[in-house]
C-alpha cells in the first residue's frame, strides 16, 4: 500500500478550514523571531561578513516555500468547486489584515525612525506619510522616485512589505495558470526557478540573495527569483511527497532551521561565490526538508493556548513584526 501523500492526509468535503500543520506553523514561528534576531544583531555589526545569525535573511525564502506548501494542500484539490473570486476573497482576508496593520504601525511610528541611515526623515512631510499609509493599504508597490526613506523601498513604511507583494504575485500565478501544470510540468518548472536562483546568488556582486524590495529591474529580478522557485517548490512538495513520521520533528526541525538561519558566512570578502552555494544549497535542499519533516510530525498535545498562539500570534508576528525593527534604524529590508 502506497504511502499517503502530504496533501491527501487530510481532505475535508466542504471548503471549510482543513486541520493545520501545527509544526510547521511553529517553524514559522521560529523563522520570525530569528529574523528578530537577525535585525537587532545587525545593529551591532561591523559587516555582513562577521554579523551574527548572518543568514537571517533566508527566512524570507524559508516563508515562500511555506506558503507554496500551505496553497497546495489547502487548495489544489478544491478547484472542482473552487472559483477564482473564492479564491482571491479567501487570499485577501488571510493577507490583508496584516498588511494594513503593517502599513499602520509603520505611518505611526516613521517619524521615531531618525537616524543616520535615514538622515531625511525629519524632512518628510506628514500628508505625504499618510499619502504613502493609503497606497500601502493596497500593497501597490512605489517607484524608487517616491520613497522616503533613503532605501529605495517599493514600500517605505513597512519595508518588508515587499515579500507579501511578491507572495499576491505567487498566489495570482498559481490561481490563474500554475495549478493546471502537471505534476511533471510543475517539476520542470522547478527545477528552472532552481537553476535561475542558483546563477543570481553565485553571480551575485555580494554573494547572496539579499534584495527584492526595489521597483527597480534588478529589484525586480531578485524579488521573483527569490519567490519562485521556493514557492512552486512548496506546492510541488504538497503534491508528490510522503508521509514521514520522527519522534521529537518539532524539536530537530527548529534546531536544523536556526543552524541553517545562523550559519557564518562563507567563503568571506575573497570567494563571495561559495556564500552563494551554501544559500543555493539552504534554500534548495536545507527548506524542502525542513517543511517535509515538519509536515510529517505531529504534536501529542496541543493545548488551548498554543492553538491561539500558532493561530494568531505567528501570523501577525510573520508579516508585521520584522517590518518594524527598522525603528531607530534597526535593520534593512531583507
Amino acid at each position: 500500500m502506497p504511502a499517503p501523500t502530504l496533501a491527501s492526509a487530510a481532505t475535508p468535503t466542504t471548503l471549510g478550514a482543513k486541520p493545520h500543520y501545527a509544526i510547521l506553523d511553529g517553524l514559522r514561528g521560529v523563522a520570525a523571531l530569528t529574523v528578530v534576531a537577525f535585525h537587532l544583531c545587525e545593529a551591532h555589526a561591523t559587516s555582513h561578513l562577521t554579523q551574527i545569525i548572518n543568514h537571517g535573511y533566508l527566512a524570507v525564502d524559508f516563508f515562500f516555500l511555506l506558503s507554496g506548501f500551505v496553497i497546495g494542500y489547502a487548495y489544489d484539490d478544491r478547484w472542482n468547486r473552487l472559483t477564482l473570486k473564492d479564491f482571491a476573497k479567501a487570499r485577501l482576508l488571510r493577507l490583508q489584515p496584516m498588511v494594513v496593520m503593517g502599513m499602520l504601525i509603520g505611518a505611526l511610528t516613521f517619524y521615531f525612525q531618525a537616524s543616520p541611515l535615514t538622515p531625511g526623515i525629519a524632512q518628510v512631510p506628514g500628508w505625504q506619510v499618510v499619502a504613502l499609509m493609503v497606497v500601502g493599504f493596497t500593497l501597490l508597490p512605489i517607484p524608487p522616485s517616491l520613497d522616503i526613506r533613503g532605501w529605495q523601498e517599493m514600500h517605505p513604511l513597512n519595508g518588508p512589505g515587499w515579500s507579501l507583494f511578491y507572495e499576491y504575485v505567487a498566489n495570482l500565478l498559481y490561481a490563474l495558470g500554475v495549478r493546471k501544470l502537471s505534476n511533471a510540468a510543475l517539476r520542470v518548472l522547478v527545477a528552472l526557478a532552481g537553476a535561475a536562483l542558483v546563477h543570481l546568488v553565485v553571480t551575485s556582486p555580494t554573494g547572496d540573495v539579499v534584495g527584492g524590495w526595489a521597483l527597480d529591474a534588478m529589484g525586480v529580478r531578485i524579488g521573483l527569483t527569490r519567490m519562485l522557485f521556493p514557492f512552486f517548490a512548496g506546492l510541488l512538495l504538497s503534491r508528490t511527497a510522503s508521509l514521514v513520521r520522527i519522534p521529537n520533528a518539532f524539536l530537530w526541525c527548529s534546531l536544523l532551521l536556526l543552524a541553517a538561519l545562523a550559519f557564518p558566512r562563507v567563503g568571506g570578502a575573497s570567494h563571495l561565490w561559495l556564500n552563494g552555494l551554501y544559500e543555493s544549497f539552504a534554500i534548495i535542499v536545507v527548506f524542502p526538508l525542513l517543511v517535509w519533516l515538519g509536515a510529517g510530525g505531529q504534536i501529542a498535545s496541543a493545548g488551548a493556548a498554543l492553538q491561539v498562539f500558532r493561530r494568531h500570534f505567528v501570523p501577525a508576528l510573520h508579516h508585521a513584526l520584522p517590518a518594524h525593527l527598522h525603528l531607530h534604524g534597526l535593520g534593512e529590508p531583507q
